[in-house]
């Protein structure tokens, strides 16, 4: 175990390497310049090269610093971010943004404000974002999730205004918007590597052009000038699959004023063979690609909205198909999606009757043919919809975009039956749907798009089958259809929406910078006069509480906190008359496996340590005369000799020493 120290007053990082024999080399020093008095630092894989590196608070420049390690207790020379007229006091790392970076978090002094930079993964970072704390005096952070929504948050101390401020994580989502031509009146879109290159392309239906429009994208989130290749008449809905098992994606398309589906071949290069051409029912609507028969080949299935049928068409695997087969749907089969809703490997259809105001579901026999259909009752004029497992039982479910009584949730039992819905308001005109974690929280989320006020919006999942609103973000005009997929290869979904009035594609990239919102204020109490805090769970109920050190009031403060965010009122626990505590580390110092807090007392230059029960609550144990001649502070705890007991280490000008659980209790180390 090694040390690394913010030395203020000489201008420099120290480090002090660990020896085999409980000590510690001498300090290694690395400049951080001239009057930048460095005031805390922080240690993490800012580079993903496998070595610690360390960031550092400037005080004295208002700036952040960069020490990238060598692996061998060995850095590099420093690199500066500035803060601009912030002072930065105290630093955290950690990944805020879920993109297996790690970020900076910075409390800054005389502002009112934190600072937030988020990683490149690669030692560089992107310009602050501050964000107001009401606070000039932020002197502690901590870092932990404390809502359980598998996004990060932060603690901090404010010293002036004596409080504890919780900042919560979340998702900006997708404040990058490009808009690019499509042909006349697109009315869907899908999504696929057409030309082989990796990287995810757009095609559209175009519906008053009768073309396909295909935009080949460069993996950044940009996309080239369309390509036109011409349909049948009033071309609805595309799909893209590999029909002829040759390895490159083919476009079908659905023709709705002539009865047919239309069939492109790719060359795998972008390009398209003539289109064949094959009869469906009355006014196809929308398509999917499938294996309905269990030959390991794709079929393909539409929704004939003006004969209430679905047609089937099975592939023989040469990119040519049967004679169509009609199945009964409700009235106006509209949106069409599969999957194996009974778990017997055999894939099932579901799809939306526009005047029926239902879904019917049809499963599968795995040859070709399928059950009767049985509805289920959902919102008026249901338009779109998708399926997935949204409440994590391994069973499917099924969310309808409904145009004028917004979202419907029916979730599966795993028997091809479906709950009665749920309904979830939006606004008017609510159509295309599709589900994605869009937040990386592992949990399904659903977005959709509303026609009437030209957005999408995403709805994030909590994992058992409901949802909360989260954020809007605007998109041309009438938005009809949306597809999801990953546009500029970060690992993010984006969003692409077909806009009708325009002829436009609008591609929505998702760019998660990590926010921060909703400051929350514990008050610490009067004269508390915080000095610094841990976060851990105290109390062993999987929530993270919170600890503080009350220098005015003399006493350790424990805050227990709950699901959401908020925490209890505050337990004291008393340091002594006149102790002043300063510092404050938890660790597991009589191995009960629970966790103690040690403190140490700038008034009475002595370290106290408190046992922890299971509930939360502390019992005062013993205090050890540090021997400093200047009041200590207490810089972590950890098993440093490798005994099998956590010691402390101390330190004051200059001087670290030992205590508590070493074989050489406050051992001194020049």
């Amino acid at each position: 175990m090694d040390l690394a120290i913010a030395n203020y007053g000489t201008n420099n990082v120290g480090i002090l390497l660990g020896t085999s024999n409980s000590s510690f080399a001498n300090q290694i020093m690395f400049s951080t310049g001239p009057n930048s008095h460095p005031c805390s630092l922080a240690v993490g894989y800012l580079n993903d090269d496998t070595m610690l590196d360390i960031a550092i608070t400037n005080y004295g420049n208002n700036s952040v610093g960069i020490l990238l390690g060598h692996g061998n207790g060995t850095f590099m020379t420093q690199t500066t971010y500035s803060l601009g007229g912030a002072s930065p006091y105290s630093i955290g790392i950690d990944d805020f943004n879920n993109d297996n970076r790690m970020d900076l978090v910075i409390t800054n002094i005389g502002t009112n404000n934190t600072a937030l930079l988020v990683g490149y993964g690669n030692g560089t970072f992107a310009s602050p974002t501050m964000y107001s704390t009401g606070s000039s005096s932020s002197i502690s952070i901590a870092i932990g999730d404390l809502n359980k929504d598998n996004r990060l948050d932060i603690v901090i101390i404010s010293n002036d205004t004596r409080t504890i401020e919780i900042m919560l994580g979340y998702d900006e989502f997708f404040p990058i918007q490009k808009m690019y031509p499509a042909g006349y009146n697109p009315w869907s879109v899908a999504v696929g590597d057409l030309n082989n290159d990796n990287y995810l392309d757009i095609v559209t239906a175009d519906y008053t052009g009768n073309t396909v429009s295909v935009l080949f994208g460069y993996g950044d989130g940009t996309f080239q000038t369309r390509e036109t290749y011409p349909t049948g008449s009033s071309p609805t809905y595309v799909a893209v699959a590999d029909l002829n098992n040759d390895t490159r994606l083919d476009i079908v398309v659905t023709n709705s004023a002539d009865n047919t589906v239309n069939i492109f071949l790719g060359y795998g290069d972008g390009s398209f063979t003539n289109p064949a051409i094959y009869l469906v029912g009355r006014y196809p609507e929308s398509v999917v690609v499938a294996d309905f028969n269990n030959d390991f080949i794709q079929d393909i299935a539409v929704a004939n909205a003006e004969e209430n049928t679905v047609s089937i068409l099975l592939g023989y695997g040469n990119g040519s198909f049967m004679t169509h087969v009609q199945f009964s749907a409700g009235s106006c089969p509209y949106s069409i999606a599969t999957d194996d809703f009974n778990n017997d490997t055999r894939l099932d259809i579901v799809v939306t009757n526009l005047y029926g105001n239902s879904v019917s579901v049809l499963l599968g026999h795995g040859d070709g043919s399928f059950a009767s259909e049985m509805q289920y009752s959902v919102g008026i004029h249901p338009d779109s919809v998708a399926v997935g497992d949204l409440n994590n039982d391994a069973r499917l479910d099924i969310v309808v975009s409904n145009r004028d009584s917004g979202l419907s949730i029916l979730l599966g039992y795993g028997n091809g039956s479906f709950t009665n819905q749920t309904m979830y308001s939006t606004d008017l005109k609510t159509a295309s749907v599709g589900v994605g974690d869009f937040n990386k929280d592992t949990q399904l989320d659903i977005v959709f798009v509303n026609q009437e006020s030209n957005n999408v919006k995403i709805f994030l999942g909590f994992g058992n089958g409901s949802f909360f609103k989260q954020s809007t973000f605007s998109t041309g005009s009438l938005p009809v259809a949306l597809a999801v997929g990953d546009f500029n290869s970060d690992d993010r979904l984006d969003i692409a929406v077909a806009n009708w009035n325009d002829n436009q594609v609008s591609v929505l990239l998702r760019y998660d910078r990590g926010a921060l919102k909703h400051e929350i204020k514990f008050p610490s109490g009067k004269g508390s006069r915080l000095r610094s805090f841990v976060i851990f769970d105290f109390n062993n109920d999987s929530q993270l509480d919170i600890a503080v050190a009350n220098s005015g009031s003399d006493s350790i403060g424990i805050l227990l906190g709950y699901d959401n965010g908020n925490f209890d009122s505050q337990m004291i626990f008393s340091t002594g008359f006149k102790s002043h505590p300063h510092s404050i580390i938890v660790n597991d110092f009589n191995k009960d496996g629970r966790v103690d807090i040690a403190a140490a007392n700038y008034g009475t230059k002595n370290l106290i340590t408190f046992l922890g029960n299971e509930n939360g609550t502390f019992e005062n144990q013993a205090s050890y005369d540090a021997d400093f001649d200047f009041p200590p502070l207490l810089l972590g705890a950890n098993d440093f000799n490798q005994e099998g007991r956590s010691e402390i280490l101390l330190y004051r000008y200059y001087m670290i020493k030992f205590a508590i659980g070493s074989s050489n209790p406050l051992m001194l180390l020049n």
